[in-house]
């Protein structure tokens, strides 16, 4: 026993392997069946249903719905998810909650110990920690968050009974491939043999039909096998596999504010693939109160609508740029991004929906991109834009020069969302 504090062994996990992403899953699967064996542990995660998310965007707005589901219609259920905004715990809940400080410590206790010459992760420990917890928690479903990809991300140690793509673009291109049909290749990675694998892209790349058919899952269709139909208030979820005497063919009444249908729709057809009872009205009440921490999140500060969104690739900024078409007034943004994100076409997308842009540098971040770097893009865009020192200080100008009838969106990474947060909770506390 170390007796280290959960942050002292999160500062060590974070300078103790030689690089932050190290692609495989050899290391993590050898540690995970040394821990089952000396605990005797049978099943993949214990007696738990597991489903595997994957995707280059929605993976989790996807979780947070399936976990809003489950336990609505009163089944237990653990959560791994990354990154976090505020504390590390947020990355591993069970019912919802996210786990105390000794139970992540017990569990770093136990990998440390087991993990002998293997060197491993800050990620690679994080998912152990999570398995650990989980197995010991008598849960009805485990849902793990694919962090990287899929074939070789450590989730996928695991055999899921159901897994989940949500969607394929480009994004981690120097770690998946430089083109769509590689990154879906990496991210089919997490299907398996004869299980069901939803399929929530409809974009599909070059060749996508029969790498899904390599992997000799089930495959459900979005759009084909189950499918869900909106208009401008509410949509309806069309799922594949409800018995005829269910209280529901198609779920009706929902409300189309908040998370994106599609992703509420996968999260649906992924727990009735794995064959869960589960009763209408209480799904409808779960994805219609459902949320998540900087996904299309709407807040209010000094009087100004603020909307957060994790967006941190073109995809993912195609999205926000159509949400932000319908909304009224003037919108300034408050964005900065990784080195190794496609800056230049998250502009593209947004550009036309922005009104006046404020950047700035991640402070603290090692992969941040420079601030000049993105004010230069800006520029030579024809944009005019303001760099600021922090990303505290671009929030506070945004928020001035929003006014009475501006709102403010902040987007480009967790990073930037979670510097807003912070600095917003900060606030509230000081009033």
């Amino acid at each position: 026993m170390t007796n280290r504090l959960l942050a002292e062994w999160l500062e060590l996990l974070e300078q103790r392997h030689p690089c932050e992403i190290d692609m495989g899953v050899e290391r993590v699967a050898t540690v995970w069946q040394r821990y089952k064996a000396s605990q005797s542990l049978t099943g993949e995660v214990g007696k738990s249903k597991v489903i595997t998310v994957a995707g280059t965007n929605g993976k989790g707005s996807c979780v947070a719905s399936m976990q809003a589901i489950l336990l609505a219609n009163d089944y237990s259920v653990g959560s791994f998810t990354s990154p976090h905004f505020h504390t590390y715990n947020e990355r591993i809940c069970i019912n919802g909650s996210p786990v105390a400080d000794h139970v992540i410590v017990a569990a770093f206790e136990s990998i440390e110990q087991l993990r002998e010459e293997i060197s491993l992760t800050y990620f690679e420990f994080n998912t152990l920690a999570a398995l650990i917890i989980f197995s010991h928690s008598d849960l009805d479903m485990v849902l793990l968050e694919v962090g990287l990809g899929g074939r070789l991300d450590a989730a996928n140690i695991i055999n899921c009974d159901v897994a989940v793509l949500t969607s394929i673009d480009l994004d981690h291109q120097q770690w998946l491939g430089d083109t769509r049909t590689k990154i879906a290749k990496e991210k089919l990675g997490i299907a398996r043999a004869d299980r069901p694998l939803i399929i929530g892209e409809k974009n599909y790349p070059n060749g996508f039909d029969k790498l899904v058919q390599d992997t000799q899952a089930k495959p459900l269709w979005l759009g084909k096998d189950f499918d869900f139909t909106e208009n401008n208030q509410s949509f309806s979820i069309r799922p594949n596999g409800i018995k005829k005497n269910s209280d529901f063919i198609t779920l009706d009444k929902l409300s189309n504010k908040g998370l994106l249908a599609v992703n509420k729709t996968l999260a649906l057809q992924a727990l009735v693939s794995v064959g869960f009872s589960l009763h209408a009205n209480k799904c409808r009440s779960a994805l219609n109160s459902v949320s998540v921490l900087g996904r299309q999140q709407r807040i209010t500060f000094k009087s100004v609508p603020i909307i957060l969104d994790v967006a941190h690739n073109p995809a993912a900024a195609a999205v926000l740029a159509d949400k932000l078409r319908s909304e009224q007034g003037k919108t300034i943004a408050v964005a900065s991004v990784l080195e190794d994100k496609d800056w230049p076409s998250m502009v593209s997308q947004l550009k036309s929906e922005v009104d006046n842009w404020h950047i700035a540098e991640l402070t603290g971040i090692s992969r941040a991109a420079k601030g000049q770097s993105l004010l230069k893009l800006l520029y030579n865009t024809g944009i005019e834009a303001v760099l600021s020192e922090s990303v505290d200080q671009a929030f506070q100008s945004a928020v001035s020069e929003a006014g009475k009838t501006g709102k403010v969106v902040v987007f480009g990474s967790f990073h930037t969302v979670a510097k807003v947060l912070d600095f917003i909770s900060m606030e509230v506390i000081g009033e």
